[in-house]
């Protein structure tokens, strides 16, 4: 296992390196927040050990920076705030575990050894591409040719249902129950209207429509428009 150690407490962080190369991983280490944050974004690794309280950068800022970069790779968060307040807020802004310092290095191997056995395919899905459109799920972004789509939340989600199917016909149905919530038909041009709406915002400057419309189907996302 590749693994990237940001701590700043060179006793902890010499720990922690010695201990995990002495299991076989591979460890590159790094003290300042802004060299663990170009590390992280340029190399891959399979796990990050990250540090809370960090110089230049804090572990939160890189974590948020990192994930909105579409960094995927697994972060355990190693810190010595230990309130309940801290552990949800790191969670939620990315990290896949948190571990409280003081810590037991075998615990933090049992976690790393977790995380690395999580399926990849979860951390693969921060990012859609199809074609020239480019939709980054985390940031809540879209992008055609590089240029950025402004689009309403419903909308968002529409294009995020067609193109994790691109290629394939996505129905009426199908899209009144992912995106609506709608078990029924609510008998409405519901679908037609923002399927337009979307149309003349991603198509904008372009000639060419991705989306195409299956006649008595649904529509299809051609990834070659």
């Amino acid at each position: 296992m590749k693994v990237l150690v940001a701590e700043d407490d060179a006793e902890t962080r010499d720990y922690i390196e010695r201990g995990l190369r002495e299991l076989g991983h591979a460890v590159s280490a790094a003290a300042d927040g802004r060299d663990v944050l170009f590390l992280a974004t340029s190399e891959p690794f399979d796990a990050i050990i990250l540090d809370r309280m960090l110089p230049g950068l804090d572990g939160m800022t890189i974590l948020r920076s990192i994930r909105g970069a579409g960094v995927a790779t697994p972060v355990l968060m190693l810190t010595a705030l230990a309130r309940v307040e801290d552990r949800v807020e790191g969670l939620e802004a990315g990290a896949d575990d948190y571990l409280v310092k003081p810590f037991a290095f075998t615990e933090l191997t049992a976690r790393l050894n977790a995380l690395s056995r999580r399926p990849a395919a979860v951390a693969a899905e921060t990012m859609l591409r199809a074609g020239d459109v480019e939709m980054n799920l985390l940031k809540r972004e879209v992008r055609r040719a590089g240029q950025r789509v402004e689009l309403q939340p419903r909308e968002f989600a529409l294009l995020e249902e067609l193109m994790v199917n691109a290629g394939r016909v996505v129905t009426r149905t199908m899209l009144l129950e992912r995106v609506w919530d709608f078990h029924f038909d609510p008998k409405t041009n519901i679908v037609e209207t923002h399927v337009s709406r979307l149309r003349s915002k991603l198509n904008a400057g372009f000639d060419r429509d991705p989306i195409q419309t299956v006649r008595g189907s649904g529509y299809l996302f051609d990834t070659d428009a």
